[in-house]
């Protein structure tokens, strides 16, 4: 039996208009099209430096 992957619901919940273009592309990256979105990630490595990279633009849903 294939174990569950673990997942992270990510928020976009801040305007990247005024960010450099590094961080325009981490939200791309993450696959957000809009502000307020909730996307499901497969929980790893990756996924979390991408998120830490940009704090101030989204946040982890509990």
């Amino acid at each position: 039996m294939a174990e569950a992957k673990k997942t992270l619901l990510i928020e976009y919940y801040r305007s990247k208009i005024a960010t450099p273009e590094k961080h325009k592309k981490v939200v791309k990256g993450l696959g957000f099209t809009r502000l307020n979105q909730i996307v499901e990630r497969e929980d790893t490595p990756s996924v979390r430096g991408m998120v830490k990279a940009i704090p101030h633009l989204v946040r982890i849903v509990e």
